[in-house]
C-alpha cells in the first residue's frame, strides 16, 4: 500500500476516538502482511453483524475505504467502484442519523479523492470539495485525526501555484499523529495508525531526511515488528539513504 498518487489522499486516513477503537484482529493482521485479500474476505464476512449497530457500520467503514484505496492504486477500478458505492451508501444512512457528522465529512473528502484516483479528469470540477469536506470535519472536531490526515494529504499533493505546502502536509500530519496517540485505545492495534507512521516516514524519505525516517521506522517497528510495508520496503530504502 505504497503512496503513489493523489488517490492516496485516502489511505493517509487515521482514526477518531468514537469511531476507531482496535482494528479487528484479520483486518489488523492483513494489513501489517500487504494481505488484501484477506482483508477483502474478512471485510465481507463481518458486513452483515457489523451492519446491526452504530459503532459498527462505522467500523465497517473504515475497512471499505482502506480497500478502496489499495483497488484504486492497483487498477482494480470494477471492484473500487463497488465498493465505493457501498461505502457511500453507508455514509449516507449514517448521516441520516447524525452519527459523528465530523467522520463523516472527513470520509466524504476521501470519497472524493477516490473518484479523482478512478478518473483523473474530474479534478479540476471536484477537487476543492475534497479540501471543504476535511476542512469541515476539523471544524466540527478539533481532534479528528483521519481530517487533518487528509488535510496534510491535500497540502502535500496540491501543486506549490495553486496553495499546496509540503511544510504544511507534515504539520497535518504530525498533529494527526499526536491525536491520535493521546488514546492507547486508537493506535493499539490499529491499521490506520499504521499506515500514518508509513506515510510520515515515506514523506521523509523523499526529502532525504534519512535519519528522522529512521526513527520513524524505529518507532513503528516497536510496535509492529512484522509490518510488511515498513520492515521489507520503506526501511530497506532508508538504510540505503543513510548509507549514500
Amino acid at each position: 500500500m505504497e503512496r503513489q498518487t493523489y488517490l492516496f489522499v485516502i489511505l493517509f486516513l487515521m482514526c477518531y476516538t468514537f469511531s476507531f477503537s482496535e482494528t479487528h484482529h484479520s483486518i489488523y493482521n492483513a494489513y501489517k502482511k500487504s494481505d488484501m485479500a484477506q482483508w477483502k474476505l474478512s471485510m465481507d464476512s463481518l458486513e452483515g453483524s457489523f451492519l446491526k449497530t452504530k459503532k459498527g457500520r462505522l467500523e465497517l467503514l473504515n475497512y471499505q475505504y482502506g480497500y478502496i484505496a489499495w483497488c484504486i492504486d492497483q487498477k482494480k477500478t470494477k471492484q473500487a467502484k463497488y465498493y465505493l458505492e457501498k461505502a457511500e451508501k453507508l455514509v449516507s444512512d449514517l448521516e441520516s442519523e447524525k452519527n459523528n457528522l465530523s467522520m463523516l465529512y472527513a470520509y466524504k473528502a476521501a470519497f472524493i479523492g477516490f473518484k479523482i484516483g478512478i478518473a483523473p479528469y474530474k479534478a479540476p470540477f471536484i477537487g476543492g470539495q475534497s479540501a471543504a469536506y476535511a476542512e469541515k470535519a476539523v471544524d466540527l472536531d478539533s481532534l479528528n485525526a483521519l481530517g487533518h490526515a487528509l488535510l496534510g494529504n491535500i497540502a502535500y499533493y496540491t501543486p506549490v501555484i495553486f496553495g499546496g505546502s509540503k511544510k504544511q502536509a507534515i504539520k497535518h500530519y504530525l498533529n494527526a499523529l499526536r491525536i491520535m496517540e493521546t488514546q492507547s485505545s486508537v493506535y493499539s492495534n490499529n491499521w490506520n495508525y499504521l499506515n500514518l507512521l508509513g506515510t510520515i516516514i515515506q514523506y521523509y524519505i523523499e526529502l532525504k531526511e534519512f535519519k528522522i525516517a529512521e526513527s520513524y521506522c524505529k518507532k513503528t517497528l516497536s510496535v509492529a515488528p512484522d509490518f510488511d510495508w515498513v520492515k521489507n520496503k520503506l526501511y530497506p530504502q532508508v538504510v540505503k539513504g543513510l548509507k549514500s
